[in-house]
């Protein structure tokens, strides 16, 4: 294993943050990219990636690493040091506010015009050309501060890759995946090694996640260079979304690790006999079919469901108490689904998304992601 430092851009006098990134096995193979806790204050991924680690040590010191294997076992050493009165504000970057799992930068055109004179009939020279290209146009972009400098880093180790593993949380929630809709046909053993409840697709969610800033590059190139060049779908980019905030066990993330590793092994990453897939025990639904519980009024929020359970529409899924005037209102669920995620949060604002239901058909449109 090889450890790197990548120095991000001071944004003052005597300050300098890096990122480590470890790296497994050799390059000119299939390549694997794992990170944990982009969102700095989602712990339950810096804890599988201390597993992993350990995993992925013992594998290399037995030969079986076939591919490459980078492990980023800290995405975030900007918003890991923000506090604010005792409380991890991990989500949002300080200075702008902006949400450090969005804005990713294209390079999509950039790399397309650059590969086009290269780009021919032999499918899998493509991959390798255009490959290229991106991460040139990637590593050369501009990044005049802290954070553009993060996200310059990350995607210059990933961009390249056939699997990115973002790994995150929400607050209460079963285990669940997000990626882009051309990608499901290789997630689908990767949701079932990890018993991923719902895995939620959708083509360009919108705000450029990290996920699908490198997915989207292959379904965007394949429509540009539609009866001239084939491009496959050469990277599956998935959120691994590791239940709530709170599941930071050593059981559950040695098995999570685990769950991870059969799936490298399944994908030919890593040498050896693959662990059975195991049956699948949620399914793939779209993200816009995924429906927020909204808050009407302010109030105690006291949940009268639980995360995984399935629901009907009109379902009961909390109450919202008054505390002065005894009020009582019914957040119910708009649809029959999964509720798949909740709050910790135990005051609700007025207007506050608290919980949310995945259902089987897209209704909603524009940009699917939350804050």
């Amino acid at each position: 294993m090889q450890i790197q430092k990548h120095l991000l851009l001071s944004p003052a006098p005597g300050t300098q943050r890096e990122l480590l990134s470890l790296h497994y096995g050799q390059t000119g193979g299939p390549k694997a990219y794992i990170q944990a806790s982009l969102h700095a204050d989602e712990l339950p991924g810096m804890l599988v990636a201390h597993h992993l680690r350990l995993k992925l040590n013992a594998l290399q010191a037995a030969g079986r690493i076939s591919g490459e294997i980078i492990l980023v076992p800290m995405a975030n050493p900007i918003g890991l040091s923000q506090y604010a009165l005792h409380m991890h504000m991990g989500r949002f970057e300080a200075t702008t506010g902006e949400n450090f799992n969005r804005h990713y930068p294209d390079q999509i055109d950039t790399a397309a015009l650059a590969a086009e004179p290269e780009l021919g009939s032999d499918a899998a020279r493509n991959v390798q050309v255009l490959r290229r290209e991106l991460k040139k146009a990637v590593t050369a972009a501009e990044a005049d501060t802290e954070l553009k400098s993060l996200r310059r880093t990350l995607m210059a180790l990933s961009c390249d890759a056939d699997i990115v593993l973002d790994l995150h949380c929400d607050a209460q929630a079963v285990m669940h995946l997000y990626t882009e809709t051309p990608c499901w046909p290789e997630c689908e053993a990767l949701a079932r090694y990890l018993g991923a409840r719902v895995t939620l697709l959708a083509q360009d969610s919108g705000d450029s996640p990290f996920d699908e800033a490198c997915s989207q590059v292959w379904w965007k190139w394949a429509k540009r260079f539609e009866g001239r060049f084939p491009v496959p779908q050469a990277c599956l980019a998935v959120t691994v979304e590791l239940r709530g905030a709170a599941d930071v066990e050593h059981g559950l993330a040695e098995a999570d690790a685990q769950n991870i590793i059969d799936f490298l092994c399944h994908r030919g990453l890593i040498s050896g006999a693959a662990a059975p897939m195991p049956a699948a025990v949620g399914d793939a639904r779209p993200l816009a079919g995924c429906m927020p519980i909204k808050a009407e009024t302010a109030g105690v929020l006291t949940f009268l469901r639980q995360a995984g359970e399935t629901v009907k529409a009109g379902d009961v899924l909390a109450h919202v108490i008054c505390p002065l005037s005894g009020a009582v209102a019914e957040l119910k669920s708009p649809v029959d689904g999964l509720f798949f995620a909740r709050d910790f949060v135990r005051f609700a604002s007025a207007g506050m998304k608290v919980a949310k239901v995945a259902g089987r058909e897209a209704l909603r449109s524009g940009k699917l992601l939350g804050a």
